[in-house]
C-alpha cells in the first residue's frame, strides 16, 4: 500500500532533531504561492492528532456539506470561493465571477451535481452564444462572443475535474463537449511611415517619450504605465520591469507582473535612454508617466487607450490596439533577426511555445526568405522579388489641438509684437496663483512659459515639503 497521504489533509515528517513537524496548507496569498502552518510533536502519533486539529481550525464548515447529491450552484460556489479564488490575481477574479455568477450558476445551479451531464452542458453553452449577453446586447449582439463562451466552458471543466477527483462524481461530463473555435484576434501593424507620423504628432500632444518606449520595447500597457523612475539606470541603460497598473473595482492598482517570467531587466536602445533621460531633468514625480490631473499617481490606462486612438486618427494612421504597438516590436525584432528565445525572454512570455504560437505567421515568412536565398545561391535560382512602388508624400505635419495639454499653460497673442504665457496652479494652500511671463514670438513665449512651469512646480514640492515638517 502507499504510503502518501490524501491529498490535501497536509503532510508528516521526521525532522533531524528527532521530532515530528505536521504542515498544512491554510491558504494562497496573493502571487498564488502556498501559505502553511506548522506543528511539532515528540511522536508521530501526536504530531497526527494536531496536524488533524490544525487542518480541522481552518477548514470551511462547507465542506461537511459536500455530497454527490448537491446543487451544482453550491458545489461551483465551493470550488471558487476555496479552490480557485484565492490563486488568482484580484483583477482576473471579475472575470470568473461573471461567468459564474452571472451564467453559470443561474442557469445549470439547481440541478444537482451527479446528474450534469453533458447535455445539459452543450445545451446551456448554445443558449449562451444565442442569447446570452445581459448589457449592452443593442451594440454588440445578443450572444456572447466565442471567448466568453469558451470561458464559462473552462470554469465548469475545472470544477468538475475536482468533483472528479474528490470522489463526487465518476467521469467530467464536460471533458468532450464541443466549443466554439478558439479565434485569435488578427494583429494590425503600423508600417514604417505610419510609425514616424504616429511618433511626430505624440510629440506634438505631449506623449512622445510614452509610445516611443512601447515602440522600443514592446512592454505591455500595465507595465508601461507602472515604471518608476528608480527601475531606470540612466547609465547602464537597464530597465527594470517589477510591477503593473490594472483598474479593479473603479480604482487603480499596483500588482506584480503578469507571470514571473514579466519580472525581467532589459536593455533600452540608445536613442530611447536619451530621450527617457531628458524627461526625467523635466519630471517632478516618481512616476515615468504620471496622471495630468492627479498628484501622484500613475496614468490611467483607459486615458492612454484614449489618447492612442485620438494620435493615431490626427497622424492618419490605421486604428490599432495599445496591443498591437508590442505585436509591431515583436513582428520587426523577428525579421531583423533576433531568435525566437531571446525575444520571448525580453517581452515576458513564460515559454517560447507561446512565442511562436502568436507570432508563427512572422516566422514562417522568414523561413521562406532563407529558403528562397538558399535557392539563390546554390541552385542559381533566380527569384520574382516584389516591385517596389515609390510614393512620393509630402512631409507630415502635426497636428495641434484646440486644447492645451492640463498643466501646461496657457499662450495668448497680445499684439502683432507680444505673446503671454500664463500659468495658473493650484498651490498647498488650495488657492490658485497665476504666473505670467512675455515674448515678442509665440516660440519664444512657448520656451519661457516652459522654463516657468518647472520653477512654479519646484517652489510649489517644496512648499508642501516645509508643510509635513513638523
Amino acid at each position: 500500500m502507499s504510503n502518501r497521504r490524501k491529498r490535501g489533509t497536509g503532510s508528516v515528517s521526521n525532522r533531524k532533531d528527532g521530532r515530528w513537524e505536521g504542515r498544512y496548507v491554510v491558504g494562497y496569498d496573493e502571487k498564488g504561492l502556498p501559505r502553511t502552518k506548522n506543528v511539532l510533536a515528540k511522536t508521530k502519533r501526536e504530531c497526527q492528532e494536531k496536524l488533524a486539529a490544525l487542518r480541522a481550525a481552518y477548514e470551511t464548515p462547507k465542506q461537511e456539506k459536500l455530497t454527490p447529491a448537491m446543487p451544482f450552484r453550491d458545489w461551483m460556489d465551493y470550488w471558487y470561493q476555496n479552490l480557485c479564488k484565492p490563486r488568482l490575481r484580484e483583477s482576473t477574479r471579475q472575470g470568473y465571477e461573471n461567468g459564474i455568477y452571472k451564467h453559470i450558476i443561474p442557469e445549470l445551479g439547481s440541478i444537482p451535481l451527479n446528474k450534469l451531464t453533458q447535455n445539459d452542458l452543450q445545451q446551456f453553452y448554445v443558449r449562451l452564444k444565442e442569447g446570452g449577453r445581459l448589457r449592452m446586447a443593442d451594440t454588440y449582439g445578443q450572444g456572447l462572443s466565442d471567448k466568453s463562451v469558451r470561458a464559462c466552458h473552462a470554469n465548469c471543466r475545472a470544477a468538475l475535474d475536482r468533483a472528479a477527483a474528490d470522489g463526487l462524481i465518476k467521469v467530467n461530463p464536460a471533458a468532450d463537449c464541443k466549443l466554439p473555435p478558439k479565434k485569435s484576434k488578427e494583429m494590425q501593424i503600423l508600417s514604417r511611415e505610419e510609425m514616424q507620423r504616429f511618433l511626430l504628432q505624440a510629440k506634438e500632444e505631449g506623449y512622445y517619450e510614452l509610445f516611443l518606449l512601447e515602440l522600443s520595447t514592446g512592454l505591455r500597457r500595465g507595465e508601461i504605465l507602472a515604471l518608476q523612475w528608480d527601475d531606470l539606470n540612466t547609465e547602464t541603460g537597464e530597465l527594470r520591469i517589477t510591477k503593473q497598473v490594472t483598474r479593479v473595482n473603479g480604482a487603480l492598482t499596483i500588482s506584480a507582473p503578469k507571470t514571473k517570467a514579466s519580472n525581467r531587466t532589459i536593455i533600452l536602445p540608445a536613442s530611447t535612454l536619451r530621450e527617457l533621460t531628458r524627461l526625467r531633468e523635466r519630471t517632478h514625480s516618481r512616476w515615468m508617466f504620471p496622471s495630468r490631473i492627479k498628484d501622484d499617481v500613475p496614468l490611467d490606462p483607459a486615458s492612454c487607450r484614449k489618447k492612442l486612438q485620438a494620435i493615431l486618427e490626427r497622424a492618419g494612421c490605421q486604428r490599432v490596439r495599445f496591443h498591437d504597438l508590442r505585436h509591431g516590436f515583436c513582428a520587426g525584432c523577428l525579421e531583423n533577426g533576433m531568435d525566437v528565445k531571446t525575444l520571448s525572454a525580453v517581452i515576458g512570455h513564460e515559454s517560447v511555445t507561446t512565442t511562436l504560437d502568436i507570432y508563427a505567421h512572422v516566422t514562417d515568412t522568414m523561413r521562406q526568405d532563407a529558403a528562397d536565398s538558399i535557392d539563390r545561391g546554390i541552385g542559381k535560382h533566380e527569384t520574382k522579388k516584389k516591385e517596389k512602388i515609390e510614393k512620393t508624400s509630402l512631409p507630415f505635419k502635426p497636428v495641434k489641438g484646440s486644447r492645451r495639454r492640463p498643466g501646461t499653460g496657457c499662450v495668448t497673442q497680445i499684439n502683432e509684437n507680444l505673446w503671454e504665457g500664463r500659468y495658473n496652479p493650484k498651490w498647498p494652500d488650495g488657492k490658485k496663483h497665476a504666473r505670467n511671463i512675455y515674448a515678442h514670438s509665440e516660440e519664444k513665449c512657448e520656451e519661457k512659459l516652459a522654463a516657468l512651469i518647472l520653477e512654479v512646480k519646484a517652489e510649489i514640492a517644496a512648499a508642501k515639503g516645509a508643510q509635513q515638517t513638523p
